[in-house]
């Protein structure tokens, strides 16, 4: 296969991944577009008008270790967008191990993100490769946020919330399901703590006026990633979806789950959250719109006298978790890595230089108070 594609888009025919594949050729960046079926994949990479006249090519593998190390052989950054994660990702990381590729993902999956931590990171980081779970929407953006407000001395403690009016793919809803019924974490003085299963809280968003619900979401990424950082002791996040009818009908499958579920050995469980996913989304959305898809991170942070409220305004999530797919393959690409290892893709990637590729897309501002 010819040298020039230095990049793996792996799961690129769903809905995550098309978007991903339309933002690596707005950069230019040829791309091995992989999957399982390269009938579906041909199929699905002719819908994406931008990639006319733009160089990728297709490519059927089967998935395991063994086949993926084989394709990743010779390239540099694996994009893997198939999920549910915890399900299906580690034959992918393992074949980037092995084929000496750096390693991004987009799951929401917490629990994901701690396997990894704790399997993989001294791996990757010896072969100073980047292990960047996450490298999406959730949960990037909070940490984009985090970021900056730790910018300022003496910040130590970070309240995040996701907020957005967002349509969900078929992956995702399987993912989210399985991920809020897993433990899930905030930190408090520098340790992990689990939150109560199946509960909702009162949560204030700038801008809206009502009082919202909202709830851990699977306990978010960055309290993994501030998780044994000296600057960082309180981190928790919550979510809230503007739809609320949606919000609490989500709550009610939570707690169905505990009543009725909970029990049951873990590959069960899993089977049960697949199967609900696949009920409550069942076909694949189309592009978002910005003027209904609307989405807000706010981290409000303090120290023992400071305080910081940062606000990323901004749409499409799903297309911002493109960009930053895209952002991750040009920066291997160009040699312009912030870090190697187990890291979100704020420390990886830089920040700053995330924010202003969103904001360049128009999909992204930000709002910086100090109190």
């Amino acid at each position: 296969m010819a040298s020039q594609y230095q990049v793996v888009l792996y799961g690129a025919s769903g809905y995550t991944g098309k978007l991903a594949a339309w933002k690596l050729a707005e950069r230019g960046i040829p791309f091995i577009a992989a999957g399982r079926n390269a009938d579906r994949l041909k199929a699905e990479m002719a819908k994406i008008p931008e990639l006319e006249g733009h160089d990728y090519q297709c490519v059927g593998v089967e998935h395991n270790r063994a086949s993926l190390a084989e394709l990743f052989k010779g390239r540099q950054v694996v994009l893997n967008v198939v999920g549910p994660f915890m399900q299906l990702g580690e034959p992918v990381v393992q074949a980037a191990l092995d084929a000496g590729c750096h390693y991004f993902d987009t799951t929401g999956e917490t629990d994901w993100m701690l396997y990894l931590q704790k399997e993989y990171a001294g791996a990757f980081a010896r072969k100073e490769l980047a292990l960047c779970p996450a490298n999406s929407y959730m949960w990037t953006e909070g940490a984009i946020a985090a970021e900056i407000a730790l910018e300022t001395p003496g910040i130590d403690s970070l309240d995040l919330m996701y907020y957005g009016d967002s349509q969900i793919s078929v992956a995702s809803t399987m993912s989210f399901l399985r991920m809020c019924t897993k433990p899930m974490y905030y930190l408090k003085g520098g340790e992990l703590v689990q939150w109560p299963w199946a509960q909702a809280y009162d949560v204030m968003v700038p801008g809206v006026h009502r009082i919202l619900k909202g709830m851990p979401w699977g306990g978010a990424g960055e309290p993994v990633w501030y998780h044994g950082d000296p600057r960082v002791k309180n981190c928790q996040v919550l979510f809230a979806l503007g739809n609320q009818d949606m919000m609490m009908a989500v709550l009610d499958v939570l707690k169905n789950f505990e009543k009725d579920h909970r029990n049951l050995d873990a590959a069960a469980q899993e089977q049960v959250t697949n199967a609900i996913g696949q009920q409550i989304t069942q076909v694949e959305p189309p592009r978002e719109n910005p003027e209904v898809h609307r989405a807000l991170v706010s981290c409000q942070a303090r120290g023992n006298t400071q305080s910081v409220s940062v606000i990323l305004r901004g749409s499409c999530a799903y297309s911002q978790t493109g960009v930053f797919a895209a952002e991750a393959a040009q920066r291997v690409l160009g040699k312009q890595l912030k870090a190697v290892g187990f890291g979100s893709g704020a420390r990886i990637l830089g920040a700053r230089q995330l924010l202003a590729a969103q904001a360049d897309e128009g999909y992204l501002s930000w709002e910086v108070k100090h109190q």
